[in-house]
């Protein structure tokens, strides 16, 4: 016979109930304040980064809090947290490739989180509003989508184009492995790593990854690409898939996407282009003869949470056909029953709980409007050229490329060991505080490297990071 269970303790009782423990008013106008102050400190740069206050410290080393604690006071310290901390949002950020922090992606996450909608399921209006968001970016950068999802990231896109394009080239096997079949995927040698890694994520092994050698612009050699795709033909070899790059992450070279795509057509294999950092400059029509055959590939990636502002995470793998993705993820589950002849999102994609990431850039596109999206991006390219040029007229700095994109590569000329001094420089404009960069290393030169992605930053806070470089090189 079962024992029942003992009543609640009259100290169990006690305890608030959770939603007791927020004061929504309060708690909302505390937010309101902190948001507004944010925004308004990334208007301009600041001198430099703040120190987190030794109190602080200490409570970030505490143990796991039993009691309920004062939601203002975590507030507080959550923004002395994240203020203290690297924001691609401030203006003169341009170390890495990061985003803008849109307001509008704040508000639309915000209400994302709040409603917390899981696309692995049927989810009603949501999945509608991705669908049109897709669109959307087809439409931005003139691609005819067919197929698509938002994911967590630019691995997470090209793992998912690449599982479908595996698939493809070797159905069943996901089912039953590749089962001893030789298979072999193509990217320039300078591609993302996160080709590398899907590449091992499918099980084809990294070293079924042919890295084809670039040209002296940096873009993939088409006539060392028709002769790896012909040899492994004769070694039968099957090819899965050529990767792509439309803006590399070290300089933002585009690899002439136009000539891959009639090597792919005469190879019969599966075209991906890794557009997350550079894609979206194909919607821009001062930029886009450079991405000319984009819209020949079979699949494309595109990080928003990148050149379109919004923040992470906002990623989109968009495909020119229906069935791949289903017949690379689809599947029949007890537990996630087909409503009629409707799939589920999970069938089309790699995750299981998926957010409505797509609401961060459906809210951008409705409040900025896709003109003010393009003279953006327009902008920060003229960036780039724009410092491109001021450093070549300066003796004592070197520019390493011709800047295709928003990316400048360059180094400080001084007598000595100039991979340790450009080293040193990039340590130390860290250091400053006034301007983020980071160090990069361009045909095996240390060098420094500069990103310009925000649509904070302005010609003037251009020519103060020239200034703050010299200043520091000096």
């Amino acid at each position: 016979m079962n024992t029942p269970p003992d009543p609640p303790s009259a100290e169990t009782r006690r305890q608030p109930h959770p939603l007791e423990l927020i004061d929504r008013e309060q708690v909302l106008q505390l937010l309101t304040e902190q948001l507004s102050s944010t925004w308004a400190s990334f208007d301009r740069p600041r001198p430099q980064e703040p120190e987190l206050d030794p109190a602080l410290i200490e409570r970030l080393a505490e143990s796991l809090p039993a009691a309920p604690g004062d939601p203002g006071a975590s507030l507080a310290d959550i923004a002395s947290v994240l203020d203290a901390s690297v924001s691609p949002s401030r203006p003169l950020y341009a170390a890495y490739i990061g985003s803008t922090g849109l307001e509008a992606g704040v508000l639309a996450g915000a209400l994302a989180n709040a409603y917390d909608v899981n696309l692995a399921a049927a989810a009603g209006a949501a999945e509608l509003l991705e669908n049109q968001t897709l669109r959307w970016v087809a439409e931005f950068v003139g691609y005819p989508v067919k197929d698509g999802a938002f994911t967590s990231g630019g691995m997470t896109s090209n793992l998912t184009a690449l599982t479908a394009a595996r698939e493809h080239a070797l159905p069943g096997a996901r089912y039953t492995g590749v089962s001893g079949r030789a298979a072999a995927v193509y990217c320039s040698d300078e591609s993302h790593h996160s080709v590398a890694r899907a590449v091992e994520v499918i099980g084809l092994g990294s070293q079924a990854l042919r890295r084809i050698p670039t040209d002296d612009r940096r873009k993939m050699r088409i006539d060392l690409l028709r002769e790896a795709l012909a040899a492994d033909r004769r070694a039968g070899v099957v090819p899965v898939a050529v990767v792509a790059t439309s803006g590399t992450t070290l300089t933002g070279a585009i690899d002439p996407l136009n000539e891959i795509a009639d090597v792919c057509a005469e190879h019969d294999v599966w075209m991906h282009v890794d557009g997350a950092y550079g894609g979206p400059a194909a919607g821009v029509p001062s930029l886009a003869p450079r991405f000319s055959g984009i819209e020949r590939a079979d699949s494309l990636t595109i990080d928003a949470h990148k050149w379109l502002g919004v923040q992470k995470s906002c990623s989109l793998v968009m495909l020119s056909r229906q069935g791949p993705l289903e017949s690379a993820f689809a599947h029949d589950e007890r537990y996630m029953l087909h409503a009629g002849v409707a799939a589920n999102g999970v069938d089309r994609t790699l995750e299981y709980s998926r957010p409505v990431r797509s609401l961060k850039l459906w809210l951008a596109f409705r409040i900025y409007g896709a003109d003010t999206m393009r003279r953006w991006i327009a902008m920060t390219a003229d960036h780039a050229q724009a410092l491109a040029s001021g450093l070549a007229a300066k003796p004592d700095f070197e520019v390493l490329h011709e800047p295709e994109l928003s990316v400048v590569c360059f180094r400080h000329l001084v007598d000595g060991d100039l991979d340790e001094h450009n080293l040193r420089l990039a340590n130390a404009i860290m250091s400053d505080g006034r301007i983020y960069l980071a160090p990069a290393q361009v045909d095996g030169m240390t060098c420094l490297r500069v990103c310009f992605m925000n649509f904070r930053t302005d010609a003037e806070q251009v020519g103060e990071l020239l200034r703050v470089i010299e200043e520091l090189a000096r």
